[in-house]
């Protein structure tokens, strides 16, 4: 999955909640995925259409009533459910797993898998504000799921952010950097 994509579906609160929900065989009808989500039926609504429009959820045809459909994933909506799945089982352990229903907390993890620099974050990710990623930075560093570092050497003194911990294990869920693992492979043989 690339980091547009990842943007794109982290955007809704219940999105991720969702497409895991549907992974792990809950019955895709409205009832069944609010309660195994904790969403509101307004958020709630909000995020099935945004999958549905992204074209990774359908109404599962002949099933349902008119006001209370049922749901199913699509081709496309089963890999990246698989990956939704992948996100929330990392951080199910975690008292700040609640962090991933905000709209930057997933994609920026997801770059951080490496240290990079805030202007590099910002960069990768486009269409965030200095000040969104500010505050995402600060929360994920709060609950321990990054890490940042000053290179006092470096003139004027740059500060690095890294995953670590959770973070880390929400980064390798993401899969953006399995293009990079037979590099990794290679080096360990």
């Amino acid at each position: 999955m690339d980091i547009e994509t990842l943007v794109n579906i982290t955007c809704k609160a219940w999105s991720l909640a969702i497409l895991a929900a549907l992974h792990e065989g809950v019955p895709g009808r409205q009832a069944q995925l609010l309660t195994a989500t904790g969403a509101g039926r307004t958020a709630f609504a909000q995020s099935v259409t945004h999958l549905v429009d992204l074209g990774l959820v359908e109404r599962n045809p002949g099933h349902g009533h008119p006001l209370r459909p049922e749901f199913r994933l699509t081709g496309a909506g089963q890999d990246i459910a698989a990956i939704a799945h992948a996100l929330t089982e990392a951080a199910a352990a975690s008292q700040h797993r609640d962090l991933l229903r905000r709209a930057w907390t997933v994609p920026v993890l997801a770059l951080l898998q490496a240290p990079r620099t805030f202007n590099e974050i910002g960069r990768s990710l486009g269409s965030i504000t200095n000040r969104a990623l500010s505050q995402a930075l600060k929360s994920l560093e709060a609950c321990g799921w990054v890490t940042r570092t000053v290179d006092e050497d470096a003139r004027p003194p740059r500060a690095f952010y890294r995953a670590t911990a959770t973070g880390a294990a929400i980064a390798r869920a993401a899969g953006l950097g399995r293009r990079e693992e037979p590099a990794l492979a290679d080096e360990t043989a």
